[in-house]
C-alpha cells in the first residue's frame, strides 16, 4: 500500500522522452546480440552507461574468481572445510566498510569516487594474488570488497541518475548483464587454472591488467546532472557523516523495508550461489573445464534475466515482478542441489534467471527509494546489508554443516530465509516504475 505521504500517490505517468532537458539530442539504439537492443540513449547517456557497466565487470571477475576456484585456493591455503564458512563470511564483510566510502560520493561527487575506488580495489585484487597465508589473503580480500562495493554502487547511482524514467530499469538490467559478463571472463580463466602459472595466484594477477584501461576511461566521465543541480542550489551535504543521518532519519520504514529483503535474500540465497562450483567438482565429479563451460555458456542464457526483469518491471511494475522472481528463485536452488545429474544444466540456468531478474529489481529500488543528496549512501546501505546477510548464510552453512554433515544440505536449509524477502516486497513495497526520482524520492519528504 502507498501513502499520501509517500510521494507517489500521483498516478504513474507516461515514460518521460527526456528526464534531463535532452530531448533535442540526437539518440541511438544498439543490438548486443544475445542482450538485444539497448534503450535510446543520447551521447553523454552512452558514455555514462560504457563507464559504469566496466565497474561491475572487474568486480564480478574478482568475485567469481574466489567462487570458481575455490576449492584450489582453500588447497593452496590449507583452510579446512570447518573454517571454510568463516573465511568466506569474513571476507564478504569488507562490503559493509564500502559504507564508510561511499557517502563521499553524495559529498564530492560520483565522478572523483569511481576514480579513486576503481585504483583502490585493483590493487588489492592484485595484492590477493601474493598472499603467503589465510590471513594475509583474507585481509586483501575484504579490503577489495570495500572498495568495490562503492565502486558499483555509485556507478549504478550515476546511470540512473542519468537515464531517462520511462527506461531506468531496463537500463540498470542491461548494466546488471553486462558486469555479469566479468562471471564469464572468469569463467574462461579458470578452465585453464591447472595450466596457468601459479595456477589460482596468476588468475588473481591478471585483475592488474585492467587498471592501465579504467583509469583514461573514469576521465571521460561526466558528473552526474541531478548532482550538479543539487550542488549548485545548496542542497548537499557538508560532510560524509550527514548523509548517514538523513538516510536514517528522512525515510526510516522505507530503509527497513529494503534492508530486510537485501539481508534475508543474501541469507537464504548466498550460500548456494557460491558453493555450487565446489558442489559440481565434488558431488558430480566436474572437471575445472566442465565448470568453465558451464558458466560461460549457461551463464550466458542466465544472465539474460536482468535485461528482461528490467524490461518487464518498466511496463508491468517493479513490486509486482520483484515478488514473483525472488519467489521462485529459492525452490530452483532446492531442486539444483538435490540433482545429481546433468539436469543440474537447465535447473540452474533457469534459478540463476530468476535470481539475477529479483537482484535487478532490488538495487533498481535502492537508487529509486531515495533523494539525490544521500542516494550513493542508499544504494551502499543496500550492498551492506546484502553482504551482511550473504556473510551470516556463509557461516551458519558452516554450522550447519558441522550438525549434518552435508553442505548441500545446509544450502537447501538456508533457503527458508530468502522465501522471507518477496513477501515483504509484495506486501510493503511501493511502485516506482517510470516515475522521476525527484517524484519517488523528494528531498523533504514531508513536501510530497
Amino acid at each position: 500500500m502507498v501513502s499520501s505521504d509517500d510521494g507517489l500517490s500521483e498516478p504513474l505517468s507516461a515514460p518521460a522522452e527526456c528526464s534531463q532537458g535532452q530531448g533535442e539530442e540526437a539518440r541511438r539504439s544498439v543490438h548486443l546480440g544475445l542482450f538485444g537492443s539497448t534503450p535510446a540513449f543520447t551521447a553523454r547517456q552512452w558514455r555514462v552507461f560504457l563507464i559504469a557497466a566496466t565497474a561491475g565487470f572487474f568486480d564480478n571477475y574478482d568475485r567469481a574468481l574466489l567462487s570458481l576456484a575455490l576449492k584450489q585456493i582453500q588447497k593452496g591455503l590449507a583452510i579446512s572445510e570447518e573454517a571454510l564458512g568463516t573465511v568466506l563470511s569474513v571476507i564478504r564483510i569488507g562490503h559493509v566498510f564500502s559504507l564508510l566510502v561511499t557517502p563521499l560520493a553524495d559529498v564530492f561527487g560520483r565522478r572523483r569516487l569511481l576514480l579513486y575506488t576503481v585504483i583502490a580495489y585493483t590493487v588489492f585484487t592484485g595484492l590477493s594474488a601474493a598472499a603467503p597465508n589465510q590471513g594475509v589473503f583474507t585481509l586483501w580480500q575484504m579490503l577489495a570488497r570495500a572498495f568495490a562495493g562503492a565502486e558499483a554502487t555509485v556507478a549504478l547511482v550515476i546511470l540512473s541518475e542519468e537515464v531517462d524514467a520511462g527506461v531506468r530499469g531496463w537500463a540498470i538490467g542491461l548494466l546488471s548483464a553486462l558486469a555479469l559478463v566479468g562471471y564469464g571472463i572468469a569463467a574462461l580463466a579458470f578452465a585453464g587454472i591447472n595450466v596457468m602459472p601459479y595456477g589460482w595466484r596468476g588468475l588473481y594477477a591478471l585483475a592488474l591488467i585492467p587498471l592501465f584501461l579504467v583509469i583514461p576511461l573514469r576521465r571521460v566521465l561526466p558528473e552526474s546532472r541531478r548532482f550538479e543541480r543539487e550542488r549548485q542550489a545548496d542542497e548537499l551535504p557538508t560532510n560524509v557523516f550527514a548523509p548517514l543521518r538523513s538516510l536514517f532519519r528522512a525515510y526510516p520504514a522505507r530503509l527497513g523495508m529494503l534492508v530486510a529483503v537485501g539481508f534475508l535474500g543474501n541469507l537464504g540465497g548466498n550460500p548456494g550461489g557460491f558453493l555450487f562450483p565446489k558442489y559440481l567438482q565434488e558431488a558430480l565429479a566436474w572437471s575445472p573445464a566442465d565448470v568453465s563451460r558451464l558458466y560461460v555458456l549457461g551463464g550466458a542464457l542466465g544472465i539474460l534475466g536482468n535485461i528482461v526483469s528490467g524490461r518487464l518491471s518498466d511496463r508491468f511494475g517493479r513490486r509486482r515482478m520483484g515478488s514473483l522472481f525472488l519467489f521462485l528463485a529459492p525452490f530452483l536452488t532446492i531442486w539444483l542441489y538435490s540433482t545429481r545429474s546433468n539436469l543440474v544444466i537447465p535447473i540452474w540456468i533457469v534459478e540463476l534467471f530468476f535470481d539475477v531478474a529479483g537482484n535487478t529489481i532490488v538495487i533498481a529500488y535502492g537508487v529509486e527509494l531515495f533523494p539525490t543528496s544521500y542516494r550513493s549512501t542508499a544504494g551502499s546501505a543496500l550492498a551492506v546489508a546484502g553482504t551482511t546477510g550473504g556473510a551470516l548464510g556463509l557461516f551458519l552453512e558452516g554450522v550447519l554443516y558441522r550438525a549434518l554433515g552435508s553442505h548441500w544440505i545446509a544450502v537447501c536449509a538456508l533457503t527458508v530465509f530468502w522465501l522471507a524477502a518477496p513477501v515483504i516486497m509484495f506486501f510493503a513495497f511501493p511502485e516506482t516504475a517510470g516515475r522521476e526520482l525527484e517524484v519517488i524520492s523528494p528531498e523533504n519528504p514531508r513536501a510530497a
